[in-house]
């Protein structure tokens, strides 16, 4: 049953019908075409318990730490099939989903039936101003270029005062980054449009719009060989094979990475 607001409700419904004929630009067309061509790979890599062991650890408790979100209300952006959503109802969290794909939005209806979902781009989601305590991406923000600034505008309009934007990104200015934007052009795992977050510059854009509380670079072999298999090839069969050496090994060595050696960011922002 839904326990969102009627208004919050009637938007979700007014959007939703929207969601057939959006007006997409070739960048959201062609993220939308990307993920529901990978959508099966995607599932199977980063749901399953070894990725979201990763997730949980070195992501999700970084991101919301210091948050009590029990009963507030919660967007996941770009939320794929809700790995992020998993997590966020466990700290009882009410969700709402949104995504541009429809392939994407219909696991996540039918893993999470009793949360909102919304298919429909992060720049124009339709939902009204200031109506979310936190908004979460997870690996979404760098899916948005050439429109990223545009992207944390939307996000922020929806955020109440107060709110929080937390988020997870690969971040621009470190070795990683060199052998990705390479990688990129390459693997057609990868569209087009991707392209590492410059946290720096998207800071001095926002400065006004937002507080920036927490900001955590980490990511070395177990981000590499545990979350993201499907882009090393890797069966998923063999994972649980080296991830529990892998994740000891990671959480040694996030103690000493800093933004050269890291292989993203995790960022807590809260809006003024």
């Amino acid at each position: 049953m839904s326990t969102a607001p009627i208004g919050l409700t009637n938007q979700l419904a007014a959007a939703g019908t929207l969601a057939g004929n959006p007006a997409y630009t070739q960048a959201e067309r062609m993220q939308k075409e990307h993920f529901d061509r990978v959508a099966e790979l995607y599932e199977a890599h980063y749901s399953d318990p070894c990725s979201l062991s990763y997730r949980r650890r070195f992501i999700y408790e970084p991101m919301f730490a210091g948050l009590d979100l029990a009963g507030k209300r919660v967007l996941d952006a770009m939320c794929g099939s809700g790995q992020t959503s998993e997590y966020l109802l466990s700290r009882g969290a009410l969700m709402t989903g949104l995504d541009i794909s429809p392939e994407v939005m219909e696991a996540y209806r039918r893993r999470w039936p009793g949360s909102h979902t919304i298919c429909r781009s992060a720049l124009d989601t339709g939902l009204p101003s200031d109506s979310f305590d936190c908004v979460s991406v997870v690996g979404g923000l760098h899916h948005m270029h050439p429109f990223l600034n545009e992207a944390v505008r939307e996000l922020h309009r929806v955020l109440k005062p107060g709110g929080y934007l937390c988020f997870m990104e690969p971040h621009s200015g470190s070795l990683p980054d060199i052998v990705r934007r390479v990688w990129y052009k390459h693997d057609h795992l990868f569209s087009d449009n991707e392209a590492a977050v410059d946290l720096a510059a998207a800071e001095r854009e926002f400065s006004s719009h937002f507080t920036f509380n927490r900001v955590k670079y980490q990511g070395s072999l177990g981000f590499l060989l545990v979350l993201n298999s499907m882009i090393f090839r890797i069966p998923l069969r063999l994972k649980p094979l080296y991830t529990p050496l892998l994740l000891a090994l990671e959480s040694l060595i996030s103690k000493l990475q800093g933004k050269k050696l890291s292989c993203f960011v995790v960022a807590q922002w809260q809006k003024k």
